[in-house]
């Protein structure tokens, strides 16, 4: 083989983990490249004398005639294995150099090491869930220091983390004998600047704001509190290792979050579930860690979780797991806002306001028409001499999609007073505005009514007696009676299962969309896919689709594209890297929900450079 030929086959491999300067394969993988490349690689094994048990990543260079055998003996052991040996080949002058790394204190280590191996082996899920759990923690912002195994455990612990078991914890979140260790560990912990994953979902919807107070259940070190005060929140907490005198108070919102992990009794983790929740007064948010089969495995297990090798207890959960266990330790819905994270509202009216919030769309008004002119001439000049009061009014009523009733609209009173009733005001701004605005207005709030309740239905969310007064009106007004909206939410529900209507309304999504992509298999459509941001525009069955999914996933802050498969009952979330700003930009997180398992499949792609890249972007964007 030449160094053509060499260079050929590597630019077209479709595995393992590429770099812009060479591509990882592990020993695993070998067999799903070209025959001549795995050949040549084992050749080369043989001819240098290298027993195969002592190398098991191959590198191959992207820009020579090049490849290097490594050995990572604890590949599958650890998380992130260190590098024993290396011998780099020049194929081109036939010569060779061994490196020995196994006495170096800060020898080269590996990341995502589901990129090096099949897809289908036994350990590729656990790999995705550790690279996952190292993108969520930020530890992978700045790659150019993470390659060695000093900084790269410094960037763990500046990062307010510590390793047990290859698995990342906060610091403040561990719970410890008490030991010198453990205190010469209190002293030089580094603190964390930023919040943790629970507290920036609450800041993303809105809970931030001032409106409530705020109290974190096993807050470690206080760091979040810390925080939070710093914005002038009013924010306290209770830790049993560095709060222990502290008073569990009542907050509007409560947050235990990675601490039921630790606990290794069930009840006692029910009854500190339980008492988070006694605290609560609007929402309760919970957070514990995900991990799969795979990963328990090598570990001793002990009533529901397993030993570590601190000999301290931990419960790892898988995501319907942690639900199902949130659920009957409170007998309230969970509701998924994260992978490991669930918010559980005792104020159902925000919880209400919440859910319908996830579906809700909004109509722009833009006011493109001359006013008509009235046939009365007072309420010409009425309209005239009041008319931001009118269009205030006119966008109230484009927002409901309805007649808004006087409380709620400001200014409403107002005109009131002038014209008589609220509801010859409605008449009156119907024949002054446009009225077809109106009427798309209310098309798109009894569809955003129907996917919020056919959303309830697919979680099995309790049907709660008091609905929010708005919600009242708005059911009457689009369904008569609560009953009438229930039966049409649940007849589209039932829909869902429609494998022919779904493949219909895919079909015609693709031909009204600014953009998606229309795959067939077999020359008929195997499933849509579109970018996020027109998910608005997509008929209330396929809203409802992605909207089922989402329950079990949560918000879509790092997902650019959403694919529907037409026949299996299952969607798939693809986050890039610099979508908007990259001509091709990388695949990062890909994310199958499967709605009949009521499962959720996590998958990596953070560190791969140049595979998987979106080719063809410009099909998903107008």
């Amino acid at each position: 083989m030449n160094a053509e030929q060499f260079s050929e086959l590597v630019k077209h491999l479709n595995v393992g983990k590429k770099l812009p300067d060479a591509i990882y394969i592990h020993a695993s993988c070998l067999e799903q490249i070209p025959v001549k490349l795995s050949g040549l690689i084992n050749a080369v094994g043989k001819a240098l004398k290298i027993p195969e048990n002592k190398w098991n990543i191959v590198k191959l260079s992207r820009n020579t005639f090049s490849l290097s055998l490594l050995h990572y003996p604890t590949f599958f052991e650890d998380s992130y294995p260190a590098l024993h040996q290396s011998v780099t080949v020049d194929l081109a002058k036939l010569s060779h150099k061994i490196t020995d790394y196994s006495n170096y204190d800060n020898p080269p280590i590996l990341h995502r090491k589901e990129t090096m191996i099949p897809k289908d082996h036994a350990y590729y899920e656990e790999f995705c869930l550790i690279t996952s759990e190292g993108e969520q923690a930020g530890l992978y912002d700045n790659p150019r220091h993470i390659g060695f195994k000093a900084s790269w455990q410094a960037i763990i612990h500046s990062h307010g983390f510590e390793l047990v078991d290859g698995r990342l914890f906060r610091n403040s979140a561990l719970l410890e004998n008490q030991t010198n260790k453990k205190i010469d560990r209190d002293k030089t912990a580094i603190v964390r600047y930023e919040l943790s994953s629970p507290m920036k979902l609450l800041a993303k919807n809105g809970f931030l704001e001032g409106q409530y107070s705020i109290f974190d259940y096993g807050c470690g070190r206080g760091d979040d509190l810390r925080e939070l005060e710093a914005h002038g929140l009013d924010a306290l907490g209770w830790d049993p290792n560095f709060l222990p005198d502290a008073q569990k108070v009542n907050a509007d919102l409560v947050n235990i979050g990675f601490v039921i992990n630790v606990i290794e009794d069930r009840n006692e983790r029910t009854e500190a579930l339980q008492g988070a929740w006694q605290l609560t007064e609007k929402l309760l948010v919970v957070a514990a860690m995900l991990a799969n089969e795979n990963y328990l495995a090598q570990f001793t297990p002990y009533k529901d979780g397993i030993i570590t090798s601190r000999n301290t207890f931990q419960k790892y959960y898988s995501q319907s797991e942690l639900k199902l266990f949130i659920e009957l330790s409170l007998d309230d819905q969970a509701i998924a806002v994260a992978p490991g994270i669930y918010f559980v509202f005792k104020d159902k009216a925000l919880e209400q306001e919440f859910l319908q919030n996830r579906h809700r769309r909004s109509h722009t008004w833009e006011h493109k028409t001359q006013p008509i002119v009235a046939k009365d001439a007072q309420n010409q000049l009425l309209i005239t001499q009041h008319q931001e009061l009118f269009e205030q009014f006119w966008q109230t009523c484009l927002l409901l999609g309805r007649c808004p009733m006087v409380d709620e609209c400001k200014g409403a009173t107002q005109l009131v007073e002038l014209i008589g009733s609220i509801k010859k005001v409605f008449r009156l701004a119907s024949a002054f505005f446009d009225s077809n605005e109106l009427k798309i207005a209310a098309q798109m709030r009894k569809e955003d009514l129907l996917v919020y309740f056919a959303v309830g239905l697919f979680g099995k969310r309790k049907a709660y007696k008091h609905q929010s007064e708005q919600t009242k009106r708005d059911v009457q007004a689009f369904f008569g009676t609560h009953t009438n909206a229930q039966t049409q939410a649940k007849d589209l529900l039932f829909k869902i299962a429609d494998i022919e209507q779904i493949e219909q309304e895919c079909v015609q999504a693709n031909e009204m969309l600014p953009a998606s992509v229309l795959d067939h298999e077999h020359n008929k459509p195997h499933s849509l896919t579109f970018h996020k941001k027109y998910m608005d525009l997509l008929s209330p069955l396929l809203r409802l689709y992605v909207c089922s999914a989402l329950q079990l996933y949560g918000e879509l802050d790092d997902i650019q594209l959403i694919k529907i498969h037409i026949t299996s009952g299952k969607l798939t979330l693809l986050g890039y890297e610099d979508f908007e700003t990259a001509a091709q930009p990388r695949l990062k997180e890909r994310v199958k929900v499967k709605m009949a398992e009521q499962d959720v499949d996590f998958f990596d792609y953070v560190d791969t450079v140049n595979l998987p890249l979106l080719h063809d972007k410009q099909l998903y964007i107008a």
